[in-house]
């Protein structure tokens, strides 16, 4: 392959005193093994998006071929539009994903198609809810998300809620997130290019 797949590791909260940003980084300190592709952090904070603000919704101006109304929007798309892949990094806010995260999805259409994405999820019962909640929302956005993903706990693997502490069984499973999403990003490169 002669140019590496690039996957963004999205933290997908923004909220002060986030445990997101900890977890996103020991995801990618974990991908740093890797030298086949490119991981590469994309924090929500640096990518403030207004909430949803296009006229039309995302799925209908691809279908009719309509350019977005927002330079902002247009910003976050050339930002997605450059990766093959994804792994959220989400904790569960009230059995769902945090707010910021589903406005950042809802914002585009066909810059998140035919892609692959991996979930780590966190909270009290792992991110679970919040878990199935993205996958639904990213089935919608032709996004294939991997089986394996990785639910910490918030009782477990912080300390005090607050510092990230994971359990040792968490890195293998971790890895095998990341070869899974390697692959499916790679396998749907010629949907893709088409």
């Amino acid at each position: 392959m002669t140019n590496r797949l690039r996957i963004a590791v999205i933290v997908g909260s923004t909220r002060p005193g986030r445990n997101a940003a900890a977890v996103a980084e020991w995801i990618l300190n974990i991908a740093s093994a890797r030298d086949d592709v490119v991981f590469e952090r994309l924090d929500l904070q640096d990518h403030p998006l207004p909430i949803l603000d296009e006229a039309m919704s995302a799925k209908a101006s691809a279908l009719m071929g309509l350019e977005y109304d927002g330079a902002h929007t247009a910003a976050w798309a050339g930002v997605i539009a450059g990766y093959d892949g994804f792994v959220f990094v989400t904790p569960e806010y009230n059995r769902a994903i945090p707010a910021v995260l589903k406005n950042a999805l809802d914002y585009l259409f066909a810059e998140w198609g035919n892609k692959a994405a991996a979930i780590v999820a966190y909270g009290a019962q792992g991110g679970a809810r919040a878990s199935a909640q993205l996958r639904q929302s990213l089935g919608e956005l032709h996004v294939a998300t991997v089986a394996t993903e990785v639910n910490l706990m918030l009782y477990s693997d912080f300390e005090n809620f607050k510092t990230f502490r994971p359990a040792p069984v968490h890195e293998p499973v971790a890895t095998l997130m990341l070869d899974q999403l390697v692959g499916w990003a790679g396998a749907l490169q010629p949907l893709r290019a088409a």
